[in-house]
C-alpha cells in the first residue's frame, strides 16, 4: 500500500509540471545588443537572462519555461547574436543556428528600426522551415521601422510590433501577436494513443521494473500514456512482464491494445495471442513526435546493414548510464548480431547532432524523445533526409530486428 502511494505522488508531482516536450517552444533571434535578453526579461516577466550593453553577453540558449495564455505551456529560447565574430563568436552562432531545429514560433528582434542582411537571414532560414514568426522591433524609442521596411513585412505576411523591453512598452502586443501566428495544430498535439482504441477500451501498458527503472516512479513516457487515456475515457492496467500472463487471464475479455516497454518486446510478444495488437512505447512516441512512415522505413533500413558500417545511436537527454542500458548496450549488441559483425557505433547526446556530417553514417537510432517537443525530432528528420541517411527510434529498431515490426506498427493504423 505504501508503495502505491508512494508511485501515485511521484506521478501526480510529474504531472504537476509539463516537460519541455509538450511545451511550445518560441525562439528569439537577432544581431548582439538587438535586446533578446532584455525582451524575454519582460516576456516572462523575470530576470532569468543576463542584461549588458556588452555585445555577446548571451553565450548559449537560454531557456525559460512558462504559462502563456491562452496557450498554455511554452518555453522561450533566448540565443546568441547571430551577427558574433571571432572563432568564440562562431561556435555561439552555431548553437543559435541549432535552436532552429527546435523552434516552433520565431520572434525576430530587431534593433531600433535597423534591418539588414542578418534580419533577412533570420527570416530566410525560419520560412524555410514553416516556421510562423513575428518581427519585434525593439529600442522604439531609439528609432523607427520606415514605411518601405514595414509595407514589405505586410506583403510577406509577415506580423510585426514595436517594443521598449526595458518599460514594457509592446509586450503585450508581443504577445498577441504570438497567439496570433500559432498553427491550430500546435495547439492541438496529436494524441499518443487514445486515437487507437474506442471510447470506454481497455489497454494494457507492460513495464518492467529492472535496472533502468527510476525508484520510486514511473518514467515520462509511460505516465503521459496513462494521462492520454484518463483523457480518452478510456481505461489503463499497468502490470509487469512477469505478471502479464497472469493479468490477461483475469480479464473477461481481451483488451483493445498492449503497449510494452520496447525492450521487452520478445517476450512479451510471445505472451500476447497473434489477434491482440500489440505496440510499445517508443513505437507510439515515434508518432506522436515524429513521421511514423519515414521512421518505419528506417527500421528496415537495418537489413541493409553490413559489417564495418557506421550507426549513429542519438539520445535526447542526459543519463547515466546503466550496466544494461538500452541505447548503449541492448541494441548496439542486437545490431551486431543481427548484422553478424561488427559495426561502428557513436553515441550522441542532447542537442549535439552532427547535422552537416550525417552523410558519414548508414544510419541513425533515436530514442522516443519523450523529453522533446515535435519540432526538434521533425528537424533531424529532414537533416537525415537531406543527407539520405535513413533515421528510425529505439522501438521500431527494435520490432524489427525480433521479427514483430509488422505487429507493432498494425495496431497504428487500427484507427477507429
Amino acid at each position: 500500500m505504501r508503495r502505491a502511494l508512494i508511485g501515485l505522488i511521484a506521478i501526480s508531482h510529474i504531472m504537476e509540471k509539463a516537460s519541455k516536450g509538450l511545451r511550445l517552444h518560441i525562439g528569439l533571434f537577432g544581431r548582439r545588443n538587438a535586446g533578446k535578453s532584455s525582451l524575454l526579461n519582460a516576456l516572462v516577466g523575470q530576470r532569468v537572462a543576463i542584461v549588458s550593453d556588452v555585445a555577446g553577453t548571451t553565450t548559449d540558449t537560454v531557456e525559460k519555461a512558462m504559462e502563456l495564455s491562452p496557450i498554455g505551456p511554452v518555453v522561450f529560447l533566448d540565443t546568441a547574436g547571430i551577427d558574433d565574430t571571432g572563432d568564440l563568436g562562431s561556435l555561439r552562432v552555431e548553437r543559435t543556428k541549432q535552436t532552429f531545429d527546435r523552434t516552433d514560433i520565431g520572434i525576430v528582434v530587431v534593433d531600433s528600426g535597423k534591418w539588414g542582411e542578418y534580419e533577412n537571414g533570420i527570416v530566410t532560414e525560419l520560412q524555410s522551415r514553416n516556421i510562423p514568426l513575428v518581427a519585434a522591433f525593439n529600442h522604439s524609442d531609439r528609432g523607427l521601422p520606415d514605411d518601405a521596411l514595414l509595407e514589405s513585412l505586410r506583403q510577406r505576411n509577415i506580423e510585426y510590433v514595436q517594443t521598449i523591453a526595458t518599460t514594457g512598452s509592446g509586450i503585450d502586443a508581443l504577445r498577441e501577436a504570438i497567439v496570433r501566428i500559432v498553427p491550430d495544430e500546435m495547439l492541438s498535439p496529436p494524441p499518443i494513443v487514445s486515437d487507437l482504441v474506442p471510447q470506454g477500451g481497455t489497454v494494457v501498458l507492460v513495464v518492467p521494473i529492472d535496472k533502468e527503472a527510476p525508484k520510486g516512479r514511473l518514467i515520462l513516457p509511460q505516465v503521459q500514456t496513462i494521462r492520454d487515456l484518463l483523457d480518452g475515457s478510456q481505461t489503463a492496467i499497468v502490470c509487469k512482464d512477469t505478471e502479464l500472463e497472469k493479468t490477461l487471464g483475469r480479464l473477461g475479455l481481451p483488451p483493445d491494445l498492449i503497449v510494452t516497454d520496447s525492450q521487452a518486446f520478445g517476450i512479451v510478444s510471445k505472451i500476447v495471442p497473434p489477434e491482440v495488437p500489440l505496440t510499445s512505447f517508443s513505437v507510439l512516441f515515434a508518432r506522436q513526435k515524429g513521421d511514423l512512415p519515414t521512421m518505419i522505413d528506417g527500421a528496415r533500413a537495418i537489413a541493409r546493414l553490413k559489417p564495418g558500417d557506421h550507426v549513429l545511436m542519438a539520445e535526447a537527454c542526459t543519463h547515466h548510464a546503466v550496466e544494461d542500458d538500452i541505447g548503449r548496450v541492448k541494441i548496439p549488441a542486437w545490431l551486431r548480431n543481427y548484422v553478424g559483425g561488427e559495426l561502428y557505433i557513436e553515441h550522441v547526446q542532447g542537442h549535439d547532432f552532427p547535422n552537416d556530417s550525417l552523410t558519414d553514417w548508414n544510419l541513425v537510432i533515436h530514442c522516443g524523445a519523450c523529453m522533446w517537443n515535435r519540432r526538434e525530432i521533425l528537424s533531424r528528420m529532414m537533416h537525415c533526409r537531406s543527407a539520405d541517411v535513413p533515421i528510425t527510434n529505439y522501438g521500431l529498431a527494435i520490432a524489427f530486428m525480433h521479427g514483430i515490426l509488422d505487429r507493432a506498427v498494425a495496431a497504428l493504423y487500427r484507427l477507429f
